[in-house]
């Protein structure tokens, strides 16, 4: 639960552009100091809700926007608790501070954590707007109630607008939380409605600002040659053509960068010049050799081999029931397979840019950043300085997908700023995205199911390898992390008899990063696919074949199995993996799609249910394969989020990740040689095109549960349900990604 203040501070007021008499709440999350505690800046608007004499209600959202939606439904969400008159609410972008907990705007939490403090924000400011009015008609408090921006008394039919009666609720203190009224579910006026995103007309009229739309005056733009191999520095540098190219200002090398590499800056030249064309001209005619890397021996296809090889044998267990092996053993028949992923690279529309300015030991950001702590705090330890003295404006986002959270292209813009005395803004381009990104982790996943004499699956064993996240931070990782294992592997939710979760070596050669959904693409790709070929061998229809390995409604715990289960980081009683939700999505996406129904010959659907994000997700996908071609003709997604906020983001979110999935699965690789990766673009490293995307429809569950993760649950299936669907059209199993490796797409 959080605290709430009553914030009269008039730097604050000033700063969010309202009077001095206005009503302004900031709340203390657990843990952290109230967010109305800062500096002196008259320019921060670090506080959730304020409301003006004139009527207008201005929210902060501390997240950032990504196409997701949240700078509408954080706000909606105070709105309707608020009694408010959604034209009448300003949405405000929130700088970085960490008195808001969290703004790391990844791993689908944002509503997931911040729901029910935006639902108090808006109760408590109601509960103020209400007592004031009460106290100024002498009336019991009873007796009033807030409704379409004003607060009426009931008897009597008197009324006054939010604006009237700001100042009077500036004066009362804050409401103690555990005596607040929330609205019941059949009230909400704008909580599960579809509201239309705030910064759609400026989206639509180009009037919307990204990272890559700032200007300033005499700023400088740099575009960077980094180092094509991890902890390879610079050996000699030749720049006397590049200074020659017109526009060109100056030529400025990078730091060298030692391992871990976190989210440092890469070791390269940057050349800045007063328009992006010449300083990219500019980097073309730099001369640089670079020194040996061990890195420099990476050969993406031989470690692919590798990983194959070492989960073939036992690894580490870290989870286990029964006796598996003796399972297996004493098993009427077994089934084995082996299924492998290669790297892969976020690919948001808009790649990479920052904008910097240094001045009086003082640094201030524009970014298009997942994550603008990580930026203060990185940049505050690279150039030495407080990180107080660090401020960084969040711009929109063109695409995330985890590659913005991290904060080295934003640690870039800052150095050079304090380089070169001048505004900064750092370019990258494409090919600069995809060859010097953060990148999702090769893998390889084995499993071996043993059945018993009445047809039941009773021993599992599964392994999974693939490079940690963990090694691009300590650089000594080389076996995933239980929270790696926790997505989508671990938390196998499964009734066997028999169990052995079992993880294999893998070293760290690339920066890796979260990418969207993490780990469950790989691995829901993998169980999916595995459990599809169980229904085939023992002649079970799909549907029955996991409703058999789910086993019984029941919530599932995987800690007294040995297993350090992080869920997503919360609590287990909030939200336990729960088998009846995952059948009834997999039931509702069955049911929708018509799966069971015969289709033509060389068509088929194919279908793969999975928990991540603390919620569930079913995908059906139907496909066409003649000869060695194969479209995807149409796709189902059934999702229960929990309490849904804004619908229509949903379904979008849900949409968005079908067409993000089936680019992965389709032809999603990152190949590497010599410790460079080998693609530069959209030709090498394809998206999925408006012809290859089929219809969709996305069916949504009513819940009264939390709300769960929306941003990324959506992923993990359809690797799984494209792969099913191709082996029940043609007979042809794909284990190993991507697809077009195997047919034509």
């Amino acid at each position: 639960m959080s605290t709430l203040q009553n914030v009269s501070r008039r730097k604050f007021l000033k700063g969010m552009g309202i009077t001095g008499s206005a009503l302004v709440l900031g709340a203390a999350l657990p843990g952290w100091a109230p967010v109305w505690a800062q500096s002196n800046k008259a320019s921060e608007l670090n506080l959730f809700v304020a409301i003006d004499a004139d009527g207008t209600v201005s929210i902060v959202c501390h997240r950032s926007e990504m196409g997701q939606g949240i700078r509408t439904g954080l706000p909606q969400v105070v709105a309707d608790e608020l009694m408010a008159d959604w034209q009448k609410v300003k949405v405000v972008q929130g700088l970085a501070d960490e008195r808001y907990g969290s703004q790391n705007t990844d791993g689908s939490r944002s509503v997931r954590h911040f729901y029910q403090t935006m639902r108090e924000m808006g109760a408590s400011a109601r509960t103020m707007l209400e007592q004031a009015a009460a106290n100024r008609w002498q009336v019991p408090l009873s007796e009033v109630a807030a409704k379409d921006h004003q607060v009426w008394h009931k008897p009597s039919g008197k009324h006054a607008g939010f604006g009237e009666l700001a100042a009077d609720a500036a004066a009362l203190p804050a409401p103690d939380i555990s005596a607040l009224s929330f609205k019941s579910k059949a009230d909400f006026v704008y909580i599960g409605k579809d509201l239309p995103i705030v910064d759609m007309h400026d989206i639509i009229t180009g009037q919307a600002q990204y990272g890559q739309d700032m200007r300033m005056d005499n700023m400088l733009y740099a575009s960077i040659e980094r180092s094509p191999v991890i902890g390879a520095n610079i050996d000699s540098l030749d720049d006397a053509e590049a200074r020659k190219v017109p526009g060109v200002v100056k030529v400025i090398r990078m730091p060298e960068q030692n391992i871990p590499v976190g989210f440092s800056s890469l070791p390269g030249v940057a050349v800045l010049a007063s328009n992006t064309w010449a300083a990219m001209q500019g980097r073309k005619k730099l001369n640089i050799s670079w020194q040996q890397s061990p890195h420099g021996e990476h050969d993406s296809a031989a470690f692919q081999q590798t990983l194959n090889k070492r989960v073939q044998e036992p690894g580490r267990v870290f989870r286990s029931v029964g006796d598996a092996y003796a399972g297996l053993a004493n098993a009427v028949q077994t089934h084995e397979a082996q299924y492998s992923m290669p790297y892969l690279i976020h690919a948001p529309m808009e790649p990479p840019a920052a904008t910097a300015v240094f001045n009086d030991g003082e640094v201030e950001i524009w970014s298009c950043t997942q994550n603008p702590q990580s930026i203060q705090n990185t940049v505050a330890q690279v150039l030495g300085i407080e990180k107080d003295k660090v401020t960084v404006h969040v711009t929109l986002l063109g695409g995330g997908f985890g590659r913005k959270s991290k904060a080295d292209y934003s640690v870039e813009a800052a150095i050079l700023a304090k380089a070169s005395g001048q505004p900064v803004k750092v370019v990258w381009s494409r090919e600069d995205e995809i060859r010097h990104g953060y990148y999702h982790a090769i893998s390889a996943q084995y499993f071996q199911a043993g059945v018993d004499d009445s047809g039941r699956v009773s021993s599992w064993v599964q392994r999974t390898a693939f490079p940690s996240i963990g090694w691009t931070f300590n650089g000594t990782a080389d076996e995933p992390s239980d929270g790696e294992l926790s997505l989508g592997f671990g938390d196998l939710p499964f009734a066997l008899d028999n169990l052995s979760c079992e993880t294999q070596k893998a070293e760290g050669h690339l920066r890796i990063g979260w990418v969207r959904s993490v780990s469950n693409i790989h691995h829901g790709f993998a169980i999916g696919s595995f459990v599809d070929e169980l229904a085939a061998k023992l002649e079970k229809p799909p549907r029955q074949m996991w409703h058999e390995l789910l086993g019984p409604d029941r919530m599932v715990d995987p800690e007294p199995e040995g297993f350090k289960y992080s869920n997503y980081g919360d609590p287990k009683e909030t939200f336990p993996i729960d088998t009846k939700r995952l059948k009834a999505v997999l039931d509702l996406a069955a049911d929708k799609a018509g799966i069971e129904v015969p289709q033509k010959a060389g068509e088929a659907w194919g279908i793969s249910v999975h928990r991540s994000f603390v919620s569930y997700v079913a995908i059906a996908t139907k496909v066409k394969v003649e000869g060695k071609k194969v479209k995807v003709l149409e796709m189902h997604c059934a999702a229960d989020c929990g309490t849904v906020v804004n619908p229509d983001r949903v379904k979008a979110q849900m949409e968005g990740a079908m067409i993000f999935g089936l680019s992965l699965a389709l032809m999603g690789e990152i190949s590497v040689k010599e410790g460079a990766v080998q693609q530069s673009n959209f030709h090498d490293y394809p998206l999925l095109r408006i012809q290859q995307c089929p219809p969709m429809q996305v069916h949504l569950i009513a819940s009264d549960a939390p709300p769960g993760g929306v941003g990324e649950p959506g992923v993990p299936p359809v690797a799984a349900s494209l792969a099913n669907a191709i082996y029940r059209a043609s007979g042809k199993r794909i284990r190993h990604l991507p697809i077009n490796k195997h047919l034509q797409v």
